[in-house]
Protein backbone atom coordinates (compact mmCIF):
# COMPACT_ATOMS: atom_id res chain seq x y z
CA UNK A 1 0.00 0.00 0.00
CA UNK A 2 1.71 3.23 -1.10
CA UNK A 3 0.56 6.62 0.08
CA UNK A 4 -2.32 5.27 2.03
CA UNK A 5 -4.41 4.99 -1.79
CA UNK A 6 -5.03 1.44 -1.11
CA UNK A 7 -5.74 -1.66 -3.43
CA UNK A 8 -6.64 -0.42 -7.35
CA UNK A 9 -8.46 -1.60 -10.04
CA UNK A 10 -6.39 -4.28 -12.03
CA UNK A 11 -5.74 -2.75 -15.46
CA UNK A 12 -5.52 -4.60 -18.91
CA UNK A 13 -2.70 -4.02 -21.04
CA UNK A 14 -3.86 -1.08 -23.41
CA UNK A 15 -6.46 -0.07 -20.57
CA UNK A 16 -5.58 3.67 -21.10
CA UNK A 17 -6.32 3.06 -25.29
CA UNK A 18 -9.78 1.84 -24.55
CA UNK A 19 -11.20 4.77 -23.16
CA UNK A 20 -9.47 7.17 -25.59
CA UNK A 21 -12.62 6.88 -28.04
CA UNK A 22 -14.77 7.86 -25.04
CA UNK A 23 -15.90 11.53 -25.46
CA UNK A 24 -13.60 13.66 -23.35
CA UNK A 25 -11.01 10.89 -23.31
CA UNK A 26 -7.70 11.01 -25.03
CA UNK A 27 -9.23 11.43 -28.68
CA UNK A 28 -10.84 14.85 -28.35
CA UNK A 29 -7.81 16.48 -26.62
CA UNK A 30 -5.47 15.08 -29.39
CA UNK A 31 -8.86 16.47 -32.10
CA UNK A 32 -7.88 19.86 -30.68
CA UNK A 33 -4.16 20.12 -31.33
CA UNK A 34 -4.69 18.50 -34.95
CA UNK A 35 -6.85 21.82 -35.44
CA UNK A 36 -4.90 23.80 -33.41
CA UNK A 37 -1.52 22.91 -35.34
CA UNK A 38 -3.22 22.70 -38.61
CA UNK A 39 -4.39 26.60 -38.99
CA UNK A 40 -2.23 28.47 -40.25
CA UNK A 41 -1.03 31.85 -39.08
CA UNK A 42 -3.19 35.03 -39.56
CA UNK A 43 -0.15 37.37 -40.38
CA UNK A 44 3.65 37.63 -41.37
CA UNK A 45 5.91 36.52 -39.27
CA UNK A 46 8.16 38.72 -37.24
CA UNK A 47 11.63 36.69 -38.31
CA UNK A 48 10.42 37.45 -41.82
CA UNK A 49 13.16 40.14 -43.47
CA UNK A 50 10.49 41.96 -46.00
CA UNK A 51 13.77 44.98 -46.51
CA UNK A 52 15.77 42.98 -48.72
CA UNK A 53 14.66 43.49 -52.04
CA UNK A 54 15.52 41.00 -55.09
CA UNK A 55 16.28 42.25 -58.44
CA UNK A 56 15.08 39.88 -60.32
CA UNK A 57 16.01 41.61 -64.04
CA UNK A 58 19.41 39.86 -63.61
CA UNK A 59 20.40 36.66 -63.63
CA UNK A 60 23.12 36.40 -61.07
CA UNK A 61 23.05 34.09 -58.43
CA UNK A 62 23.50 36.30 -55.24
CA UNK A 63 22.49 33.38 -52.75
CA UNK A 64 26.09 31.66 -52.47
CA UNK A 65 28.88 33.64 -51.33
CA UNK A 66 32.32 33.18 -53.49
CA UNK A 67 35.90 34.06 -51.83
CA UNK A 68 38.67 34.43 -54.03
CA UNK A 69 41.43 31.57 -53.81
CA UNK A 70 43.93 33.44 -51.53
CA UNK A 71 41.33 33.93 -48.80
CA UNK A 72 40.45 29.88 -48.38
CA UNK A 73 41.91 28.19 -45.58
CA UNK A 74 44.54 25.30 -46.67
CA UNK A 75 43.92 22.10 -45.87
CA UNK A 76 41.07 19.61 -45.41
CA UNK A 77 37.02 20.53 -44.70
CA UNK A 78 36.08 19.54 -41.14
CA UNK A 79 33.72 16.90 -42.79
CA UNK A 80 36.09 15.69 -44.90
CA UNK A 81 38.71 15.08 -41.59
CA UNK A 82 35.53 13.26 -39.58
CA UNK A 83 34.92 10.82 -42.59
CA UNK A 84 38.15 9.91 -43.30
CA UNK A 85 39.12 8.86 -39.06
CA UNK A 86 35.70 7.57 -38.98
CA UNK A 87 36.97 4.97 -41.76
CA UNK A 88 40.67 4.31 -40.68
CA UNK A 89 41.14 6.00 -36.95
CA UNK A 90 44.42 8.50 -37.59
CA UNK A 91 44.10 9.13 -40.91
CA UNK A 92 41.78 12.84 -40.33
CA UNK A 93 44.58 13.63 -37.68
CA UNK A 94 47.40 12.84 -39.97
CA UNK A 95 45.91 15.09 -42.81
CA UNK A 96 45.11 17.75 -40.22
CA UNK A 97 49.23 18.01 -38.91
CA UNK A 98 48.28 15.87 -35.61
CA UNK A 99 50.57 12.92 -36.11
CA UNK A 100 50.90 12.03 -32.41
CA UNK A 101 47.15 11.85 -31.84
CA UNK A 102 46.43 9.94 -35.05
CA UNK A 103 49.50 7.18 -34.25
CA UNK A 104 47.55 7.21 -30.63
CA UNK A 105 43.90 6.21 -32.30
CA UNK A 106 46.23 3.94 -34.70
CA UNK A 107 47.71 2.04 -31.95
CA UNK A 108 44.24 1.93 -30.13
CA UNK A 109 42.56 0.77 -32.77
CA UNK A 110 44.69 -2.25 -33.10
CA UNK A 111 44.36 -3.28 -29.45
CA UNK A 112 41.20 -2.93 -29.81
CA UNK A 113 40.79 -4.82 -32.62
CA UNK A 114 43.32 -7.42 -31.59
CA UNK A 115 41.67 -7.81 -28.23
CA UNK A 116 37.75 -8.41 -29.81
CA UNK A 117 39.69 -11.22 -32.12
CA UNK A 118 41.78 -12.82 -29.55
CA UNK A 119 38.04 -12.44 -26.92
CA UNK A 120 36.06 -14.15 -29.93
CA UNK A 121 38.35 -17.10 -30.18
CA UNK A 122 38.16 -17.54 -26.58
CA UNK A 123 34.03 -17.27 -26.63
CA UNK A 124 34.44 -20.08 -30.02
CA UNK A 125 36.85 -22.52 -27.75
CA UNK A 126 34.28 -22.42 -24.41
CA UNK A 127 31.31 -23.08 -26.78
CA UNK A 128 33.03 -26.01 -28.13
CA UNK A 129 33.94 -27.63 -24.16
CA UNK A 130 30.45 -26.35 -22.84
CA UNK A 131 32.14 -24.20 -20.37
CA UNK A 132 29.96 -22.07 -17.94
CA UNK A 133 31.60 -19.21 -18.48
CA UNK A 134 30.59 -18.45 -22.59
CA UNK A 135 28.24 -15.68 -21.33
CA UNK A 136 31.19 -13.70 -19.38
CA UNK A 137 33.50 -14.57 -22.39
CA UNK A 138 30.08 -12.96 -24.84
CA UNK A 139 30.27 -10.24 -22.67
CA UNK A 140 33.95 -9.40 -22.59
CA UNK A 141 33.62 -9.64 -26.52
CA UNK A 142 31.06 -7.25 -27.02
CA UNK A 143 32.75 -5.04 -24.42
CA UNK A 144 36.04 -5.07 -26.96
CA UNK A 145 34.08 -3.99 -30.10
CA UNK A 146 31.89 -1.43 -28.53
CA UNK A 147 35.23 -0.04 -27.62
CA UNK A 148 36.02 -0.50 -31.09
CA UNK A 149 33.15 1.05 -32.72
CA UNK A 150 33.58 3.88 -30.25
CA UNK A 151 36.95 4.70 -31.19
CA UNK A 152 36.03 5.38 -34.71
CA UNK A 153 33.45 7.72 -33.78
CA UNK A 154 35.76 9.27 -31.36
CA UNK A 155 38.69 9.93 -33.83
CA UNK A 156 35.96 11.11 -36.26
CA UNK A 157 35.01 14.02 -33.71
CA UNK A 158 38.36 14.33 -32.82
CA UNK A 159 39.25 14.94 -36.17
CA UNK A 160 36.58 17.05 -36.84
CA UNK A 161 37.37 19.40 -34.05
CA UNK A 162 40.83 18.99 -34.96
CA UNK A 163 40.44 20.76 -38.45
CA UNK A 164 38.23 23.75 -36.97
CA UNK A 165 40.75 24.70 -35.10
CA UNK A 166 43.68 24.78 -37.05
CA UNK A 167 43.72 28.13 -37.39
CA UNK A 168 43.59 28.50 -33.77
CA UNK A 169 46.74 29.84 -31.93
CA UNK A 170 49.09 27.44 -30.50
CA UNK A 171 50.72 29.09 -28.02
CA UNK A 172 47.55 30.15 -25.99
CA UNK A 173 48.54 30.16 -22.03
CA UNK A 174 46.30 29.95 -19.15
CA UNK A 175 47.85 31.37 -15.81
CA UNK A 176 46.12 30.85 -12.17
CA UNK A 177 46.23 34.40 -10.44
CA UNK A 178 45.05 35.62 -6.96
CA UNK A 179 41.87 36.93 -8.12
CA UNK A 180 40.90 33.79 -10.64
CA UNK A 181 42.30 32.95 -14.12
CA UNK A 182 43.92 34.34 -16.84
CA UNK A 183 44.16 33.96 -20.50
CA UNK A 184 47.09 35.23 -22.78
CA UNK A 185 46.84 34.86 -26.41
CA UNK A 186 49.55 36.66 -28.47
CA UNK A 187 48.94 38.74 -31.23
CA UNK A 188 51.12 38.87 -33.62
Amino acid sequence: MHGGIGARKIERLGGWLMTAGRPGGLTAGFAVLVVLLAVPPSGRLAAQDTTTVRDTTTARDTTRLVLPSDTLPKGVRPMGAFWRSFLIPGWGQAVTGRHTTGAVFVTWEGVTAMMTLKAQQEANYFKSIHSSNLELKRQEVQDWLVLWIFNHLFAGAEAYVSAHLRDFPPDLKVTAHPGGIGVTVPIR
